[in-house]
C-alpha cells in the first residue's frame, strides 16, 4: 500500500482497511469527505494534491477500501462474503464517522473517481437525504461495458448479465421527485470509455429539471490521476461550498 502523508492514518474498520485524514486546522463544523476509490484501488493517503485541498478547507476525510466491489449493494467475493460495499459504507463506515468526528448527514459529502465516481453518484441518488452533496470525477457510470473484459473481474459474480448490471447504474437510480440537492460531475472528452455515459446522465438530469453542475469539456489527460488531480480544486471547492450551504439551509 502507498506510504501515508502527514495527517493520514490507516485503520481496520470491521475487518477492512480505511484511511482517515485529520487536517491541521479542522473545520469547526465537523465537515467530512467520504471518498470512494476507483477500480485500480488507489486511495488518497499518498496523494499530495487532495491532501493539500482537504487541509486548505479544513476537511476531514475517510477512505474505505472495498476492492472491485463497484460500491454496489451486491456481494462481491473479493471484498466480503457477507456484506455488500453499500451496506459496509452505510452500516459500518458512517457510524465510525459519527463516533470519531461527530459528523452526521448532511455534513458528510461524497467524492469519487472512476468506479468510485459512479458509486458516489449512485449512493447520492439512492439516498439523497443521507448524501445531498456529491462530486464525481470521470464516473464509470455504464460499468456493464466491463462485464466480459477480464476473466477474473468480479462483475459476473455480482450480476447475472450486463443488462442486470445496467439496471443498477447511477443513471437508472435517478428519481424524478427526490434527488440530492448538490450534484457535480466531470469527465474529460478524451475519456472515450466513460464520457458518453456522463453525457447521458447530464441529459437525463436536464430533461427532469434536476439541478446539477458538470464539466464535460475540460481536457487534462483523459482518464486517470492527471485529470483527477487537475480537477481537484474544483471538486473539493464544490464540496466545501455545498457543505456551507447545507449548514445555513433553512429547512
Amino acid at each position: 500500500m502507498t506510504d501515508l502523508l502527514a495527517g493520514w492514518t490507516r485503520e481496520i474498520v470491521d475487518g477492512h482497511p480505511c484511511e482517515f485524514f485529520e487536517p491541521p486546522a479542522p473545520s469547526e463544523h465537523a465537515y467530512v469527505v467520504l471518498y470512494l476509490h476507483g477500480v485500480h484501488l488507489a486511495t488518497l493517503g499518498g496523494n499530495e494534491v487532495y491532501t493539500r485541498e482537504f487541509a486548505r478547507h479544513g476537511l476531514r476525510a475517510i477512505v474505505p477500501m472495498t476492492r472491485r466491489s463497484w460500491w454496489a449493494d451486491r456481494i462481491c467475493p473479493e471484498f466480503d462474503a457477507t456484506i455488500t460495499a453499500q451496506q459496509y459504507v452505510l452500516d459500518r463506515v458512517l457510524p465510525v464517522v459519527q463516533k470519531r468526528w461527530g459528523a452526521t448527514p448532511p455534513r458528510v459529502a461524497l467524492l469519487g473517481t472512476s468506479m468510485g465516481g459512479q458509486g458516489a453518484l449512485r449512493f447520492s441518488f439512492k439516498f439523497p437525504d443521507r448524501f445531498p452533496i456529491v462530486a464525481a470525477l470521470s464516473p464509470a457510470i455504464d460499468y456493464q461495458l466491463r462485464f466480459y473484459e477480464d476473466e477474473d473481474d468480479p462483475l459476473p459474480m455480482m450480476y447475472d448479465s450486463p443488462e442486470t448490471a445496467r439496471q443498477d447504474t447511477a443513471t437508472l437510480h435517478v428519481h424524478p421527485l427526490n434527488w440530492p440537492r448538490h450534484i457535480w460531475f466531470c469527465c474529460d472528452p478524451a475519456d472515450h470509455r466513460w464520457h458518453e455515459s456522463a453525457e447521458r446522465l447530464r441529459s437525463k438530469l436536464a430533461a427532469l429539471g434536476i439541478p446539477y453542475e458538470c464539466d464535460l469539456t475540460s481536457e487534462a489527460g483523459g482518464h486517470g490521476w492527471t485529470y483527477y488531480n487537475d480537477m481537484a480544486p474544483r471538486a473539493v471547492g464544490f464540496l466545501m461550498e455545498c457543505l456551507e450551504r447545507e449548514r445555513l439551509r433553512i429547512v
